[in-house]
Protein backbone atom coordinates (compact mmCIF):
# COMPACT_ATOMS: atom_id res chain seq x y z
CA UNK A 1 0.00 0.00 0.00
CA UNK A 2 3.02 2.73 0.95
CA UNK A 3 6.55 2.07 0.01
CA UNK A 4 9.37 4.30 0.45
CA UNK A 5 12.37 3.78 -1.08
CA UNK A 6 15.63 5.34 0.00
CA UNK A 7 13.64 8.31 -0.28
CA UNK A 8 15.12 11.97 0.59
CA UNK A 9 14.40 15.53 1.23
CA UNK A 10 16.78 18.48 0.84
CA UNK A 11 14.88 21.92 1.44
CA UNK A 12 16.36 25.38 -0.06
CA UNK A 13 19.04 26.72 2.14
CA UNK A 14 20.44 23.05 2.34
CA UNK A 15 18.29 21.36 5.65
CA UNK A 16 18.30 17.66 4.83
CA UNK A 17 14.70 16.81 6.27
CA UNK A 18 15.06 12.84 5.29
CA UNK A 19 18.00 10.97 4.33
CA UNK A 20 17.57 7.20 2.76
CA UNK A 21 14.57 6.66 4.02
CA UNK A 22 12.89 3.06 3.26
CA UNK A 23 9.92 1.16 4.51
CA UNK A 24 6.30 -0.52 3.66
CA UNK A 25 3.13 -0.49 5.29
CA UNK A 26 0.47 -3.12 4.12
CA UNK A 27 -2.82 -2.45 3.00
CA UNK A 28 -4.77 -2.52 6.46
CA UNK A 29 -2.22 -1.66 8.36
CA UNK A 30 -2.43 0.99 11.75
CA UNK A 31 1.40 2.02 12.15
CA UNK A 32 3.04 4.60 14.23
CA UNK A 33 5.63 7.06 13.53
CA UNK A 34 7.85 8.21 16.06
CA UNK A 35 10.74 10.39 16.63
CA UNK A 36 11.09 13.57 18.34
CA UNK A 37 10.74 17.21 17.12
CA UNK A 38 12.91 17.78 14.12
CA UNK A 39 13.09 13.78 13.20
CA UNK A 40 10.95 14.25 9.76
CA UNK A 41 7.93 13.14 10.94
CA UNK A 42 5.86 15.70 9.38
CA UNK A 43 8.12 16.21 6.32
CA UNK A 44 7.40 12.34 5.39
CA UNK A 45 3.79 12.88 5.70
CA UNK A 46 4.07 16.07 3.68
CA UNK A 47 5.02 13.50 1.01
CA UNK A 48 2.32 10.92 1.41
CA UNK A 49 0.26 14.11 0.94
CA UNK A 50 2.12 15.46 -1.67
CA UNK A 51 2.08 18.53 0.30
CA UNK A 52 6.02 18.61 -0.61
CA UNK A 53 8.00 16.66 -3.25
CA UNK A 54 11.21 14.50 -2.35
CA UNK A 55 14.21 15.35 -3.34
CA UNK A 56 15.46 11.76 -4.26
CA UNK A 57 14.06 8.48 -3.83
CA UNK A 58 10.84 6.53 -4.74
CA UNK A 59 7.37 6.50 -3.38
CA UNK A 60 4.48 3.89 -4.19
CA UNK A 61 1.01 4.66 -3.29
CA UNK A 62 -1.75 1.38 -4.04
CA UNK A 63 0.86 0.59 -6.75
CA UNK A 64 1.05 4.31 -8.17
CA UNK A 65 4.78 6.14 -8.06
CA UNK A 66 3.73 9.94 -6.99
CA UNK A 67 6.74 11.08 -8.72
CA UNK A 68 4.05 10.19 -11.88
CA UNK A 69 1.71 12.37 -10.53
CA UNK A 70 1.59 15.95 -11.98
CA UNK A 71 0.56 19.27 -10.17
CA UNK A 72 -3.44 19.00 -11.76
CA UNK A 73 -3.76 15.74 -10.72
CA UNK A 74 -2.77 16.27 -7.04
CA UNK A 75 -6.20 17.07 -5.86
CA UNK A 76 -8.32 14.36 -7.28
CA UNK A 77 -4.64 11.81 -5.50
CA UNK A 78 -5.86 13.52 -1.83
CA UNK A 79 -9.26 12.63 -1.84
CA UNK A 80 -7.22 8.94 -1.66
CA UNK A 81 -5.71 10.13 1.36
CA UNK A 82 -7.18 11.79 4.30
CA UNK A 83 -5.11 14.17 6.34
CA UNK A 84 -5.23 15.09 10.24
CA UNK A 85 -3.23 18.29 11.73
CA UNK A 86 -2.44 19.05 15.02
CA UNK A 87 -4.00 22.28 15.26
CA UNK A 88 -7.22 20.81 13.42
CA UNK A 89 -7.24 24.12 10.29
CA UNK A 90 -10.88 24.18 10.70
CA UNK A 91 -12.80 27.02 9.02
CA UNK A 92 -13.98 29.45 12.54
CA UNK A 93 -16.94 30.66 10.52
CA UNK A 94 -18.40 27.86 9.29
CA UNK A 95 -20.46 25.42 11.26
CA UNK A 96 -19.08 21.90 11.98
CA UNK A 97 -21.50 20.41 9.19
CA UNK A 98 -19.78 22.54 7.22
CA UNK A 99 -16.35 21.66 8.04
CA UNK A 100 -16.69 18.18 7.65
CA UNK A 101 -18.71 18.59 4.05
CA UNK A 102 -15.72 20.58 2.86
CA UNK A 103 -14.24 17.76 0.30
CA UNK A 104 -17.10 16.75 -0.46
CA UNK A 105 -18.41 20.44 -1.51
CA UNK A 106 -15.20 21.02 -3.04
CA UNK A 107 -16.24 17.82 -5.34
CA UNK A 108 -19.09 18.38 -6.61
CA UNK A 109 -21.07 15.99 -4.24
CA UNK A 110 -24.88 16.46 -4.48
CA UNK A 111 -26.51 18.07 -1.47
CA UNK A 112 -28.49 14.76 -0.29
CA UNK A 113 -25.70 12.58 -0.03
CA UNK A 114 -23.44 15.48 1.46
CA UNK A 115 -25.99 15.55 4.63
CA UNK A 116 -26.07 11.68 4.41
CA UNK A 117 -22.26 11.03 4.78
CA UNK A 118 -21.91 14.23 6.82
CA UNK A 119 -24.36 12.68 9.29
CA UNK A 120 -22.52 9.12 9.14
CA UNK A 121 -19.39 10.85 9.58
CA UNK A 122 -20.10 12.78 12.64
CA UNK A 123 -22.07 10.09 14.22
CA UNK A 124 -19.01 8.00 13.81
CA UNK A 125 -16.95 10.61 16.13
CA UNK A 126 -19.99 11.35 18.47
CA UNK A 127 -20.48 14.55 17.23
CA UNK A 128 -23.64 14.20 15.50
CA UNK A 129 -25.23 16.66 18.40
CA UNK A 130 -22.78 19.74 17.47
CA UNK A 131 -23.67 19.74 13.67
CA UNK A 132 -24.84 23.46 14.31
CA UNK A 133 -22.46 24.54 16.17
CA UNK A 134 -19.07 26.45 15.47
CA UNK A 135 -15.49 25.48 16.63
CA UNK A 136 -14.65 28.00 19.00
CA UNK A 137 -17.72 26.37 20.86
CA UNK A 138 -15.88 23.10 20.90
CA UNK A 139 -13.30 21.44 22.83
CA UNK A 140 -9.57 21.10 22.04
CA UNK A 141 -10.83 17.43 21.60
CA UNK A 142 -14.07 17.60 19.64
CA UNK A 143 -12.11 20.09 17.51
CA UNK A 144 -9.69 17.20 16.83
CA UNK A 145 -12.68 14.60 16.28
CA UNK A 146 -14.33 17.08 13.80
CA UNK A 147 -11.25 17.05 11.90
CA UNK A 148 -10.95 13.31 11.69
CA UNK A 149 -14.47 13.34 10.03
CA UNK A 150 -13.66 15.71 7.87
CA UNK A 151 -10.72 13.10 6.76
CA UNK A 152 -12.72 10.68 6.50
CA UNK A 153 -15.69 11.92 4.78
CA UNK A 154 -14.53 10.98 1.16
CA UNK A 155 -13.77 7.37 2.23
CA UNK A 156 -10.44 7.21 1.52
CA UNK A 157 -8.02 4.12 1.73
CA UNK A 158 -5.41 5.95 3.58
CA UNK A 159 -5.57 8.08 6.85
CA UNK A 160 -2.42 9.81 7.92
CA UNK A 161 -2.46 12.19 11.07
CA UNK A 162 0.62 14.69 12.41
CA UNK A 163 0.48 14.52 15.84
CA UNK A 164 -3.21 14.46 16.65
CA UNK A 165 -3.19 14.45 20.02
CA UNK A 166 -0.11 16.69 21.07
CA UNK A 167 -2.41 19.42 22.62
CA UNK A 168 -4.72 16.68 24.24
CA UNK A 169 -4.35 14.45 28.25
CA UNK A 170 -3.61 11.72 28.37
CA UNK A 171 -7.38 10.43 28.89
CA UNK A 172 -8.41 12.52 25.88
CA UNK A 173 -5.49 10.83 23.78
CA UNK A 174 -6.52 7.59 24.36
CA UNK A 175 -9.60 8.55 23.11
CA UNK A 176 -8.58 9.81 20.06
CA UNK A 177 -6.60 6.76 19.51
CA UNK A 178 -9.09 4.26 20.04
CA UNK A 179 -11.31 6.30 17.18
CA UNK A 180 -7.83 5.56 15.00
CA UNK A 181 -8.39 2.02 15.43
CA UNK A 182 -12.14 1.56 14.72
CA UNK A 183 -11.67 3.19 11.70
CA UNK A 184 -8.56 0.83 11.00
CA UNK A 185 -10.64 -2.14 11.52
CA UNK A 186 -12.95 -1.63 8.96
CA UNK A 187 -9.89 -1.61 6.36
CA UNK A 188 -8.40 1.97 6.35
CA UNK A 189 -4.68 1.80 6.53
CA UNK A 190 -3.77 4.15 8.86
CA UNK A 191 -0.53 6.27 9.76
CA UNK A 192 -0.10 8.67 12.84
CA UNK A 193 2.96 10.43 13.46
CA UNK A 194 3.54 11.05 17.51
CA UNK A 195 6.39 11.30 20.05
CA UNK A 196 4.07 9.78 22.81
CA UNK A 197 5.66 6.39 23.68
CA UNK A 198 3.81 5.68 26.76
CA UNK A 199 0.27 5.77 24.53
CA UNK A 200 2.26 4.01 21.41
CA UNK A 201 3.42 0.85 23.85
CA UNK A 202 -0.31 1.24 25.66
CA UNK A 203 -1.81 0.67 21.71
CA UNK A 204 0.66 -2.18 20.95
CA UNK A 205 1.14 -1.46 17.31
CA UNK A 206 3.82 -1.68 15.18
CA UNK A 207 6.37 1.63 14.71
CA UNK A 208 8.85 3.53 13.03
CA UNK A 209 11.44 5.39 14.44
CA UNK A 210 13.22 8.08 13.05
CA UNK A 211 16.52 10.26 14.29
CA UNK A 212 18.09 12.99 12.44
CA UNK A 213 15.70 12.29 9.12
CA UNK A 214 16.85 8.68 8.95
CA UNK A 215 15.42 5.42 9.61
CA UNK A 216 16.36 3.85 12.76
CA UNK A 217 15.87 0.39 14.52
CA UNK A 218 12.87 0.22 11.66
CA UNK A 219 10.00 -1.68 11.64
CA UNK A 220 10.16 -2.32 15.95
CA UNK A 221 7.14 -4.21 17.21
CA UNK A 222 5.40 -2.91 19.87
CA UNK A 223 5.17 -4.66 23.72
CA UNK A 224 1.48 -6.11 22.93
CA UNK A 225 3.05 -7.53 19.67
CA UNK A 226 6.23 -8.64 21.83
CA UNK A 227 4.13 -10.37 24.49
CA UNK A 228 2.04 -12.21 21.61
CA UNK A 229 5.00 -13.74 19.58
Amino acid sequence: MIQFSEVGKRYQGGNEALAGVSFSIARGEMVFLTGPSGAGKSTLLKLLALIERPSRGQIIVNGQNLGGIRRRQIPYYRRKVGVIFQDHKLLPERTVFDNVALPLTIAGVFHREISKRVGAALELVGLLHKEHALPVTLSTGEQQRVGIARAVISRPPILIADEPTGNLDPDLSYEVMQLFRRLNQVGITVLVASHDHNLIRRLGQRYLSLRGGRMVAPELQGDAHAEHA
